[in-house]
């Protein structure tokens, strides 16, 4: 239920126990922000002076102080003396203090699958029936939160062990408005529009897609991106849970497909700038920047948020560029599937104060201050989307709020051999000229030979 309580800034000074003010970003109880959110947390919780509490994460730089703007509100709202640590080998660091049993309260998880490692040797507290609910009810495509974070424990049963916060959105489509506009070109609302704007663009004189795979020693994982959307948008997410967990096997027909889906637009010379035999040898930072020359090399770019830090120097999102979502196929009920990642907390050491910060997420003043600012995108219904930081973020959390699914990034969940591996270099073998299934083969067999 959204809080709609307002707290006077008297009342939540107070509260906040001595807080020096200047260690807030924004002062309580002005603007958009959902003060009494806050003014209900302290209400439930009461004063936690003298507790201290242990975070650990990836985040370091700018995030980081980012993620201590928000923490200040906590602090200032419970009294916990609360530390963070962030380091730039988290996932190795993590490892090592579990087994220790040094680990810090809460661990920030990049991804899923390094939480699911550590609780199912018993290294993990799992979270309650009741913060199930909460995320099914609260969060946009509520169920899909729950079971992304859901694992088997050391007992084997399969619990809720993580709660997901600050969220990053893959399934765009990026674009140049006034190319769009001079062209008379319309965003397409379902991928049988987008299929036929592709059409469109070639029978205009036009080349529609720009493709880039080359990352280095990283070459073809953007493929692999597209390869997800498109098992998103052809096959249920049941069908996409079990091709990361191998129960669908990678050289199912299904998965086959999927991957044709993707040739559909990458393996086609009149779709991508520079023809076919291009894709593979686009460095990926520089395959976006086609959408600004003059005449433009190319109309549309399928890549994630982060994308517009290629773009030409002074280029402005939103009238420079633009993106919409990646659409989903009208002709099949498979609703708006969303195509991301995110960070996910564990307690990895219980504590009272740990459990009273993982119900600290569920308040949307813990999600708007760092929405205010910059990189935040959020899944939480309540949270106010007007103090994004700018319309882009804005857009990108309407798309967040608007999935009917919401799945992490496939590569990521796969073993490293597979996911940062095989599949990368067969995606660079597919569009070289190999089929669908030859490919498939190949990185199922990568797979087998894994265990």
């Amino acid at each position: 239920m959204k809080i709609k309580l307002y707290a006077s800034a008297a009342a939540l000074a107070m509260m906040a126990g001595g807080a020096v003010a200047q260690d807030l970003k924004f002062p309580v109880g002005e603007g958009a922000f959902s003060w009494g959110s806050m003014e209900e947390y302290k209400a439930a919780h009461g004063d936690l002076a003298g507790q201290e509490l242990t975070i650990a994460g990836p985040w370091l730089g700018p995030d980081q102080e980012l993620f201590e703007s928000m923490l200040a509100y906590f602090k200032a709202a419970t009294g916990v003396d609360v530390r963070y640590v962030g380091s730039d080998s988290f996932e190795t660091q993590v490892r090592i203090d579990a087994e220790a049993g040094s680990a810090a309260n809460i661990s920030v998880f990049p991804q899923p699958g390094l939480e699911a490692d550590l609780a199912k040797l018993g290294q993990v507290a799992p979270l309650t029936d009741a913060d199930a609910a909460w995320l099914k009810d609260n969060y946009a495509a509520g169920q899909s939160w729950v079971d992304l974070a859901s694992f088997p424990g050391a007992d084997g049963v399969s619990k809720l062990f993580g709660f997901f916060y600050k969220v990053d959105v893959k399934s765009l489509v990026w674009y140049s408005p006034e190319t769009f506009a001079d062209a008379g070109y319309k965003v397409p609302s379902t991928m049988e529009e987008l299929k036929a704007l592709t059409d469109q663009i070639v029978a205009d004189g036009g080349t529609p897609w720009c493709i880039g795979l080359g990352s280095g020693g990283a070459t073809g994982w953007p493929a692999t991106d597209w390869v997800e959307d498109m098992m998103l948008r052809t096959q249920s997410p049941q069908d996409y849970d079990a091709w990361v967990k191998n129960d669908l096997k990678f050289n199912d027909p299904k998965v086959v497909a999927a991957i044709d889906e993707f040739g559909w637009f990458a393996n086609n010379d009149k779709y991508v700038a520079g023809g076919r035999g291009a894709v593979a040898t686009t460095d990926f930072r520089d395959s976006p920047k086609g959408l600004f020359t003059s005449p433009p090399q190319c109309y549309m770019h399928r890549q994630a948020s982060f994308i517009p830090s290629f773009f030409p120097e002074g280029t402005q999102v939103g009238t420079d560029a633009d993106f919409f979502y990646f659409p989903s196929y009208a002709d099949k009920d498979l609703g708006k599937p969303v195509l991301g990642a995110g960070t996910v907390f564990g307690i990895t050491k219980d504590s009272p104060a740990a459990r009273a910060f993982i119900d600290w997420l569920k308040v949307p003043l813990a999600h708007e201050v760092w929405m205010a600012q910059s990189g935040f995108l959020t899944p939480l219904k309540s949270a106010n989307p007007a103090l994004y930081a700018n319309d882009a973020q804005r857009k990108m959390g309407e798309i967040l709020l608007g999935a009917d699914t919401f799945r992490f990034d496939g590569s990521d969940l796969m073993p490293g051999g597979v996911g940062a591996g095989s599949f990368w270099t067969g995606m660079v073998d597919y569009v070289g000229g190999k089929s669908a299934q030859d490919v498939a083969d190949a990185i199922q067999t990568s797979w087998d030979a894994l265990k």
